[in-house]
């Protein structure tokens, strides 16, 4: 028999480890862009443990990755505007993938497509002032088109390669715990 608080130690670790995997994945990049953002892996731990808790959970596991990249990669921030919309905000909305629990594919590309809205607005207002004269041999006139061009430059291959991943461990045994099946 499980109780109320076996339960909760056992999210509370899961979520510890889910929390410390990203953020050695998120030192591990595959492509890192310029001016931040890069292709990595550290979203898949912290949207598997969303899919698996919920929602209320998720957002708590997201808020404190996103205190630790804010940590690790403030380095990449231009003021304290930055620091709250590119890091503490745009991690948080991974705990959205919460709404879909149990239910991967879905839940990355509502964390994904949320993560990158926030850095396409925090990208065209905060960033504007930094936007190039060319920009994959385009002349940019707007700071919402570069901004939704350099975050969809790094945000749709990170997803699709998180999108792969997941899929491919969803058909393994593995597919139980990732759903959550196991604490019914």
């Amino acid at each position: 028999m499980t109780t109320n608080s076996h339960t909760r130690v056992r999210m509370l670790t899961e979520g510890a480890v889910m929390i410390a995997l990203a953020e050695v994945l998120s030192f591990l990049p595959l492509y890192k862009m310029p001016w931040g953002g890069s292709i990595d892996l550290a979203m898949l731990p912290i949207i598997l443990f969303c899919v698996r808790w919920g929602l209320g959970p998720g957002l708590v596991a997201s808020f404190a990755h996103a205190l630790l990249q804010t940590l690790f990669e403030g380095g990449i921030a231009i003021g304290w505007q930055s620091i709250i919309g590119d890091f503490l905000v745009a991690y948080t909305v991974l705990g959205f993938a919460g709404l879909f629990k149990g239910k991967f594919v879905p839940a990355t590309v509502v964390a994904c497509v949320l993560r990158f809205l926030v850095h396409y607005v925090v990208g065209a207002t905060i960033w504007a002032e930094y936007m190039p004269e060319t920009f994959f041999s385009m002349t940019m006139t707007t700071p919402w088109i570069y901004s939704a061009l350099y975050n969809a430059a790094y945000m749709l291959p990170d997803m699709v390669v998180i999108l792969v991943i997941g899929v491919i461990l969803m058909k393994t045994p593995a597919a139980k715990y990732l759903t959550a099946s196991d604490l019914a």
